[in-house]
């Protein structure tokens, strides 16, 4: 993250300076609504996308890549919050688990035709949603808030269920 002189003066965390940024730019409620259902579909998209791509039978197989960069999104997770790591770990799993399920029951071809329909169509609604709030998607100031969005939705439930992250 670029840090402007008054974030370098902020005494918060930097998991809540990143989570507060982002809430900032996410304050409508039809454009939060739009990134409960957008931004989940997003990350399984991705992780999708990246279980599709070909590994050498000798070093694994489908996934590994995906399980890869999701290992690699961890530890920014972890050193923002344990808590949150683990809470996104959670996710991570349950996602890894529905791509697996997928990609046996369909094969290669036709999760990659849904997972691509899919981004597509959850990345224009997302846009939408930014069009009603009148501000732009806050990985556009810094890409870092790719993974941002998932850790935001995981911080407003663990918060819902009165764990401190």
């Amino acid at each position: 993250m670029n840090a402007t002189p008054q974030q370098l003066d902020d005494p918060r965390r930097p998991v809540d300076r990143w989570l507060g940024n982002y809430s900032a730019d996410h304050r409508h409620p039809t454009n939060v609504l739009i990134h409960w259902i957008c931004v989940p579909l997003i990350l399984w998209t991705v992780i999708a996308l990246l279980w599709l791509v070909p590994v050498p039978a000798a070093i694994g197989r489908a996934g590994l890549w995906a399980g890869a960069a999701m290992f690699l999104a961890l530890t920014f997770y972890l050193r923002l919050s344990r808590v949150l790591g683990l809470a996104m770990f959670v996710a991570f799993v349950v996602l890894g688990l529905l791509t697996e399920a997928l990609y046996r029951t369909l094969g290669a071809a036709p999760l990659l035709w849904l997972a691509v329909a899919v981004f597509v169509l959850a990345w224009i609604a997302q846009f939408v949603g930014h069009r009603i709030e009148g501000r732009r998607p806050s990985f556009l100031t810094d890409v870092a808030y790719l993974l941002i969005g998932p850790a935001w939705l995981v911080a407003k439930l663990l918060r819902r269920l009165g764990v401190a992250y």
